[in-house]
């Protein structure tokens, strides 16, 4: 990602956030790019950007104007813009919560579920396939999700799940080796929630987390 679209997505941020109104002028281009980080040029560029797409209007003599609100966004779509340390933050804290409950909760159904995707997951890993690695690997988290009996975490999770995909689809496409070196981790923790056992579960969804599996 270029420096400047940074720059563009944390000013769609503030203006998302109301920190900058509609009407309302911009700080100087000295003060943005100490409250950025970031040199002239960079700011010029996403100021640019942000004009020609209608969101900022720049007048001569008077400065830099915040033309339109940011529509209101889908969760999934607030998700995309997010950074990744943020989503993996959400992640630890939704899936201690999903992996707690399906402990209580899990059915036979449910476990059938899990270790279809874990099957999956390790025939795309022995194909070196990063693909459909990733697609079992998500799939297996959210068969833990809807295992909860907590929809709302449910749903949480499916939109969360799409964002981790994409994080996914941008690592090296031939590389399976964190899917490889994870699986005995998912199948012990799929193992850990058929046998209700809530504090093996949550230390290996520890070790998962911690490595970005």
């Amino acid at each position: 990602m270029k420096l400047s679209d940074k720059i563009i997505t944390e000013i769609k941020k503030d203006i998302a956030r109301g920190k900058l109104k509609k009407g309302e002028k911009i700080p100087a281009e000295p003060e943005l790019m100490e409250l950025y980080g970031v040199g002239r040029s960079t700011i010029r560029e996403a100021i640019k950007t942000l004009s020609i797409s209608g969101i900022l209007k720049v007048q001569q003599g008077s400065g830099t104007f915040v033309a339109s609100k940011i529509k209101d966004e889908s969760l999934t779509q607030r998700l995309r813009r997010a950074d990744f340390d943020e989503i993996n933050t959400v992640r630890s804290i939704l899936e201690k919560e999903t992996v707690k409950l399906a402990c209580l909760h899990r059915t036979t159904a449910d476990l059938q579920q899990m270790y279809l995707h874990l099957k999956q997951r390790e025939k795309a890993i022995e194909a070196r396939n990063q693909k459909k690695s990733a697609d079992a690997d998500i799939a297996f988290h959210s068969s833990i999700a809807r295992a909860s009996g907590n929809q709302v975490l449910s749903d949480l999770y499916q939109n969360l799940g799409k964002v981790i995909q994409d994080f996914f689809s941008k690592r090296d496409a031939e590389d399976i080796s964190h899917f490889a070196n994870s699986q005995q981790l998912h199948e012990k923790l799929a193992e850990a929630i058929a046998n209700q056992d809530q504090e093996s579960a949550e230390q290996l969804l520890k070790s998962i987390l911690q490595n970005n599996y």
